[in-house]
């Protein structure tokens, strides 16, 4: 298919932009649909002199300011009657790199029954707000497609296939500003139109002028996608069943290596800002708000999280063939409860969030055989603590608020550890926690772990997950009626710090939260030569244990990966991992 391409460019009182944009347009040799959107006098006057100036130029206007949205359309109906089959829209404002353009282009031609959608590239001159407030229309437009096809669907630099677009334009009311452009994105997608991004440079040019209407405009987004959830719900078995066919989008090596370096570069500050987005959204609108992101988020996942469902039935029917278990799971398991189970995972993660803002504080906690802690503490001895993914391990942090200065190191498995150190920085100047990343302890930590336990400060460190690679040691334990391998790195590591161990659980009953802080042994004189013996014992003890309380809260425990795939190997096998 041959296509017949035009672009088509909104203004509102950015007449230089366009001056300087018609004129690093003109080489691609293509007519432009000029839509000035009520500006002011003097922007209107030099639009029209653009258009008396140039053949190629038609200047559409608008009496009064009607938003984006109503400017882009008004381009693109008057592109489709002209005889167009596509249009490039891009924006006045100077953010959009114009030499991007002939990609879009080709990009269309060889796919043109597409959208062709920019994914930007953002340099240091965004603005913190614009992204984070970007992360949050980008998690509900996942929602509303189910699908992660739009990773951008604020970007205003596209190509339009015209014909798909007035089939939806003709028959619903689209959004007029602002709600446009991720409205006729997710409408577009939800109609069977390919959706391409395209890595392009976005910058926001010193002094620029923006023209979001900070209360309006969120306003009208947000309705938006709740008109959007509500459309989703209603096509959601076909939005599952649509084949997920790979986007052939970004294809040539010059394409390549101008997309690699934004997820190079971007993907600590990506994390970081979703961070930083869900404490906003918790901040501006409550618990309740954040849950109501939350949940719809979680269902989206229950549905198309195949192996997290698998791994979540698979535990819960253990609990299920224990004494008792089917009575704390309120039956056997099946959809359900694995769905109760996902929805719990979620409330922690909001319990997490809470966390860090320091919202839970020592009036929400019910210390429980803490006595050995708190001499330890006053003693100015250090030790390790050994969790787990049962309940919420993140109220170390209150912990520290209990001893005064008392310093916790946590070591994760994440290479994004400075991210959340980061994050915990920004909203607690005074946090006494830091995640440490290890992927296996050497040398060197263990020198550094040593010297901080000697200070009085305490390592926490899960006992229930096998880290990355298949040089990880593991022991074969009861665990719900089987052998389950659980890591032999935590209890070593205890060995080698020689210092107190304590369990630590907290678990969340009738909206408390209890935080069990166990004595379970002294590593301080352990002989080497019994050091192989004593940590079998110690991990088939921690085993028994995590497997009382995971009786007790069958939907606290949050171990959702590859722990029953690994626990299928038969025990003789395990040598070979």
């Amino acid at each position: 298919m041959t296509i017949r391409p035009c672009i088509v460019v909104p203004v509102y009182d950015h007449g230089a932009g366009a001056a300087a944009l018609l004129e690093r347009l003109a080489p691609l040799g293509l007519p432009v649909v000029l839509v000035n959107d009520g500006s002011a006098p003097d922007c209107t006057a030099l639009l029209r002199a653009l258009g008396a100036r140039h053949d190629w130029v038609e200047l559409l206007e608008h009496p009064q300011n009607c938003g984006k949205g109503s400017a882009v359309l008004t381009g693109l109906r008057a592109a489709w009657a002209r005889g167009f089959s596509h249009a490039l829209q891009i924006d006045a404002d100077g953010q959009h790199d114009a030499a991007d353009a002939p990609r879009f282009l080709e990009l269309a031609a060889r796919h043109p029954e597409a959208l062709i959608i920019g994914r930007p590239l953002f340099d240091q001159s965004v603005p913190r707000g614009r992204l984070v407030a970007r992360y949050l229309t980008h998690v509900w437009v996942w929602i509303e497609t189910l699908s992660l096809a739009i990773p951008d669907s604020m970007c205003g630099f596209r190509v339009y296939p015209l014909r798909s677009v007035m089939t939806i334009a003709d028959r619903v009311s689209l959004g007029r500003r602002m709600d446009f452009d991720p409205e006729i994105a997710v409408r577009l997608y939800w109609q069977g139109v390919p959706v391409l991004p395209l890595a392009t440079r976005v910058t926001y040019p010193a002094g620029g002028r923006s023209h979001f209407r900070m209360w309006q405009d969120n306003w009208l987004i947000s309705c938006m996608h709740t008109k959007l959830v509500f459309g989703m719900l209603r096509r959601a078995p076909r939005l599952l069943l649509r084949p997920k066919r790979g986007q052939p989008g970004v294809r040539s090596a010059a394409e390549l290596a101008a997309a690699r370096p934004h997820w190079a570069q971007l993907e600590e500050r990506g994390v970081y800002l979703g961070l930083r987005a869900t404490l906003l959204t918790y901040r501006l609108f409550g618990r309740l708000g954040f849950a109501l992101l939350l949940y719809p988020i979680i269902a989206y996942y229950f549905l198309l999280g195949a192996s997290a469902r698998r791994a979540s039935l698979a535990f819960l029917a253990r609990v299920a063939a224990q004494p008792g278990g089917l009575a704390v799971l309120g039956g056997a398991p099946g959809w359900r409860h694995a769905f109760r189970h996902m929805l719990c995972f979620g409330e922690a993660i909001l319990d997490k969030v809470v966390t860090w803002t320091g919202d839970i504080g020592l009036a929400d906690l019910d210390f429980v055989d803490h006595q050995a802690f708190d001499e330890l503490c006053r003693q100015g001895h250090g030790g390790v603590l050994i969790a787990s993914h049962l309940g919420n391990v993140e109220v170390c942090r209150a912990l520290g608020s209990q001893q005064r200065g008392l310093k916790i190191n946590v070591l994760v498995h994440t290479r994004h550890s400075e991210t959340f150190n980061r994050l915990m920085r920004d909203v607690s100047a005074a946090s006494t926690m830091s995640l440490i990343q290890v992927t296996e302890v050497g040398p060197d930590t263990a020198i550094m772990l040593k010297e901080r336990v000697a200070r009085g400060e305490f390592v926490v460190i899960v006992g229930d997950r096998t880290p990355p690679g298949p040089s990880a040691r593991v022991s074969w334990v009861p665990f719900l009626g089987r052998p389950a391998p659980f890591p032999q790195g935590p209890f070593y590591l205890a060995a080698m710090l020689r210092c107190p161990v304590l369990l630590i659980f907290c678990l969340k009953r009738a909206g408390r939260y209890r935080l069990h802080l166990e004595p379970f042994c002294d590593a301080t004189d352990i002989a080497r030569r019994e050091r192989a013996a004593s940590i079998e014992q110690w991990i088939a003890r921690y085993a028994a244990r995590l497997e009382g309380f995971c009786l007790r809260y069958p939907y606290q425990w949050f171990n959702f990966f590859d722990f029953w795939t690994l626990a299928e190997i038969k025990p003789e096998r395990a040598d070979e991992r």
